[in-house]
């Protein structure tokens, strides 16, 4: 088995779902199922927030002018469904179904095109970043798919590989407990120039505004990659071993 993580960053206006998020930097977005075939795709996705965030998050899941994944530039006469299984104060559960239509694309039709099926699929939601986690036979032409779904989403969104490896075999590298060799490249640098510039220090010498201007990066970028970083060293140091072999925490 193969596995590969990539995050799209959507430019605003392109995802409502991103935008909504964007709008309330504390909620978050997981995928609970998801599934495809080559007419459908439905899945089930678990929201956290506030109130008025979950609110906004199911209204932007039922607008007309979005469907689940759909990377159409343009209206693409889907047709989709969105049911609430569960509802708190600060959690959601959102089922939604999507018949396709000959213009639409996504993510796991692109992927089933190049790579078979049999495919996993989990997703994680933060902000204009939208995180993607496929584990599939390790058959297929993983580089067509990643020119195909380059090609589909053109200019709405930026294109970020966070990780590529053998699934279940791959031997340890780096700290036992999670150390910088673990991490994305992007991460490992942005990780590298928070310590650099005083980020962590106490009070900062550097606030993240700063430190994303240096990098030439948005700031939401920035601390999307160190959030990342940040959970994938303690989950290792708490766990004792390589974080990434569990499949929450490749997102």
């Amino acid at each position: 088995m193969r596995e590969f993580v990539f995050a799209l960053e959507y430019e605003p206006g392109h995802n409502g779902v991103a935008d909504t998020l964007a709008d309330h930097p504390d909620a978050r977005i997981r995928s609970l199922s998801l599934h495809a075939t080559d007419e459908r795709l439905w899945r089930v996705d678990h929201a956290t927030g506030t109130r008025t965030a979950l609110a906004d998050i199911e209204a932007a899941f039922r607008d007309s002018d979005y469907y689940a994944d759909c990377l159409a530039t343009e209206d693409c006469g889907a047709t989709q469904t969105t049911q609430v299984l569960d509802r708190t104060d600060d959690t959601l559960v959102l089922y939604s179904d999507w018949e396709r239509t000959p213009t639409c694309a996504s993510v796991p039709h692109i992927a089933r095109d190049h790579l078979g099926e049999g495919i996993l699929f989990e997703t994680r939601h933060e902000g204009r970043h939208y995180t993607w986690r496929i584990v599939h036979s390790g058959e297929g032409d993983v580089a067509a798919f990643f020119d195909a779904l380059e090609a589909a989403v053109g200019d709405c969104a930026r294109m970020e590989m966070l990780r590529a490896a053998t699934a279940e075999t791959d031997a340890p590298t780096g700290d036992a407990n999670g150390g910088a060799s673990d991490l994305a490249p992007e991460q490992e640098a942005a990780l590298r120039a928070a310590v650099e510039h005083g980020y962590y220090e106490s009070p900062r010498e550097v606030d993240a505004g700063e430190l994303a201007d240096h990098l030439e990066v948005p700031r939401s970028t920035l601390t999307y990659r160190l959030r990342r970083a940040e959970e994938r060293l303690a989950k290792g140091y708490v766990a004792g071993e390589r974080p990434v072999d569990g499949p929450a925490a490749s997102l």
